[in-house]
């Protein structure tokens, strides 16, 4: 608010004022020509003025346009940059806090099951058991996994040979392989675009090892694409950071093993995505999985169930519901 000027003591204009202020016979020539030199300066002061403002303006222009090139991703654009927040901390529904990456968490202990979560995997698995089970990742946890499935398949498809080194193969009829991915996360719009505009990565494709899609993981052990699965786990590769693996291809081999006919198996499969928190495994999970397959959620894992695909059918998701969305 302007300040309030006190009419009292206003400053009274006299005639002396007036009479200094004008060009009367009080002016001596020496102060005339010294305001006429000095008005001659100004004007020619004032082209060079606006030439010294002009350039400064070219010159922050130029820099603003290039802090703005250098932000910019070369490998994303904008439309992107939801799959590359990877790392923010979501809310757990079973703490109701959020998760908030701690300076001591490591790569091991930051992807572990919650025990609710874990309780509705090996739930899953028990009612399943004797079944044949593939997981993509190897935790500590899963190793119980394998007992729990006595009798039936156990595959594991693993990148870290450290973690592999922990477990015995051939346990219960456990299998481990030691596989590659070399997609890093931050491809996962530009993927994901291709496997809608290309007819390759449509679910008709039988031949999934031979297949041309981007999305497809071809050099998998062959027992992957011949048995059929009862239960397909998706917790690998550790997809983290935008330049580690992601898990697109994973996701997406994972819908076309749950739609794919085995020998003499015509059942459904049951497809465990964890991570959900995360933009990738959300957005693929919907994708390739379909949110009328949903038949459970608990904390960051979802449990999809999926039937065997209809051969005159080319997209992963319909408009209406495929399987009733029951409890587990």
């Amino acid at each position: 608010m302007p300040p309030q000027v006190s009419h009292g003591g206003a400053f009274q204009i006299g005639p002396s004022v007036l009479f200094c202020n004008g060009g009367g016979s009080g002016s001596s020539p020496k102060h005339g020509g010294t305001a006429r030199r000095m008005k001659f300066h100004g004007k020619k002061l004032l082209p060079l003025l606006v030439l010294v403002l002009s350039c400064l303006s070219i010159l922050r222009l130029l820099k603003i346009a290039m802090i703005a090139s250098h932000s910019s991703s070369p490998e994303c654009s904008s439309e992107c940059s939801n799959f590359l927040s990877n790392a923010t901390p979501a809310v757990d529904s079973e703490s109701g806090g959020r998760h908030e990456p701690t300076p001591a968490a490591t790569t091991a202990n930051a992807t572990l099951l919650t025990p609710k979560e874990f309780m509705v995997l090996s739930k899953l698995v028990t009612r399943k058991a004797p079944c044949n089970l593939l997981v993509f990742g190897l935790q500590s946890q899963y190793y119980n996994l394998s007992s729990i499935n006595a009798g039936g398949i156990t595959v594991f498809l693993e990148d870290d040979p450290l973690k592999i080194s922990e477990i015995k193969a051939d346990f219960n009829g456990t299998r481990i392989y030691n596989v590659k991915y070399q997609i890093a996360a931050k491809k996962a719009y530009n993927l994901l675009k291709h496997a809608r505009k290309n007819p390759a990565c449509s679910p008709t494709i039988n031949l999934l090892n031979q297949s041309s899609c981007k999305l497809a993981l071809r050099n998998l052990p062959e027992d992957v694409y011949k048995l059929k699965w009862d239960v397909v786990v998706v917790d690998g590769p550790i997809g983290d950071t935008p330049e580690a693996p992601g898990r697109m291809p994973t996701i997406y081999t994972a819908g076309m093993l749950a739609r794919t006919d085995g020998i003499g198996k015509k059942t459904t499969t049951d497809v465990v995505v964890h991570d959900v928190h995360r933009t990738i495994e959300k957005w693929f999970s919907w994708e390739f999985f379909c949110e009328q397959n949903l038949v459970s959620a608990r904390g960051k894992l979802w449990v999809f169930r999926i039937p065997v695909h209809q051969s005159n059918s080319t997209s992963f998701c319909s408009s209406e519901t495929v399987v009733n969305g029951g409890s587990i």
